[in-house]
């Protein structure tokens, strides 16, 4: 997960708020201690920034033509405020949802909170913007909210898509049919059928996934924590407690003050392997490409099929970085799936 503190490139001095730091004014995303920093970052930096910038300026250009454009047969008037939901559907909104999607791909070559909260902001407008979703852009939200520490968000998202999101009845140009309106589930129970689907969004499942293990990896924090439990004032282990778990964890009273986590941790397990096996069957090259990626993570992808080795190199750039930013996933996972690499 990302800190939300930004931090210098060059020296990794973080900032307690953003406004402590220098902002680059080209990407808006990255920040620096001081100008000296900055210059030394220049080079590094200068490819990101200009694609972020002309990704930006593109948007801009975009948003203005549509805005601007008189109203005909095929395009009614007012599209940003009377027809929200519909766009694509129209064709000339495709060029200005082509170009947001284009300054998340930007956005998402920097690594920081920054630009990811920007990128997954974009991302989840477009969804407002467009129900049907025919860029695919929900295939990417779930490993955005990751990186975030929106653990609950994730969950709730990916239940909505896997429930509500496959029902054949459900109208996507009703704009009064509720929309990702799922809040606060169960993270802890049974996963929803669709999730371990043949055909569902494996991208989906990927993230489901490391968010398991992430319960899993915060249930063995306190089961640890406890076997020192008796050695420190209780204060104090409280306080260790609810530092070393997330906040879905935290936020569980009867987790916290569990005095025998085992079947919990069981029942995790079951769901993991269940995770495991549904991702093999979705994408069998999946697995092998998390822990080797080599040229995978920068490999052009064009057209896919369910199970392809293109499947899979799409969801591996959708949530590769999700798991390395999360201490432990990945040798959990190995752990987990007896994968020696």
């Amino acid at each position: 997960m990302l800190s939300e503190k930004p931090n210098c490139p060059p020296c990794k001095a973080k900032g307690e708020t953003a406004s402590t730091l220098l902002r680059c004014q080209g990407c808006h995303v990255t920040h620096y201690c001081s100008r000296n920093h900055q210059v030394a970052d220049r080079e590094s930096h200068k490819r990101v920034c200009n694609a972020i910038k002309k990704a930006q300026q593109k948007l801009d250009h975009e948003e203005m033509t549509l805005r601007n454009q008189p109203p005909d047969i095929f395009t009614p008037a007012r599209l940003f405020e009377e027809h929200v939901g519909h766009f694509w559907g129209i064709r000339e909104t495709r060029n200005y949802m082509r170009a947001r999607y284009a300054l998340i791909e930007a956005l998402l070559q920097v690594k920081t909170h920054a630009a990811v909260k920007a990128a997954h902001d974009h991302a989840m407008d477009c969804l407002r913007l467009c129900r049907g979703d025919n860029m695919g852009v929900r295939d990417m939200l779930p490993a955005l909210k990751l990186r975030l520490g929106q653990d609950q968000e994730c969950y709730d998202f990916i239940k909505w898509y896997a429930t509500t999101g496959q029902d054949g009845e459900y109208d996507w140009g009703d704009m009064d049919n509720p929309f990702l309106d799922l809040k606060g589930e169960d993270v802890f129970e049974p996963l929803p059928a669709n999730t371990t689907h043949r055909f569902a969004a494996l991208s989906h499942t990927v993230a489901l996934t490391l968010l398991k293990l992430r319960l899993k990896l915060d249930i063995r924090h306190l089961q640890r924590s406890s076997i020192i439990g008796t050695q420190v004032p209780q204060e104090i282990m409280d306080n260790i407690r609810e530092q070393a778990v997330g906040n879905i964890v935290s936020g569980r009273k009867d987790i916290m003050d569990a005095t025998d986590l085992t079947p919990l941790n069981r029942e995790l397990d079951k769901q993991i392997q269940a995770l495991i096996k549904a991702v093999e069957t979705q994408n069998p090259h999946f697995w092998d490409a998390l822990f080797r990626p080599e040229n995978n993570l920068t490999a052009g992808i064009a057209a896919y099929s369910p199970g392809s080795p293109e499947e899979m190199r799409r969801a591996l750039q959708m949530n590769y970085d999700s798991w390395i930013e999360t201490p432990g996933a990945m040798d959990l996972m190995r752990e987990l799936s007896g994968r020696k690499v």
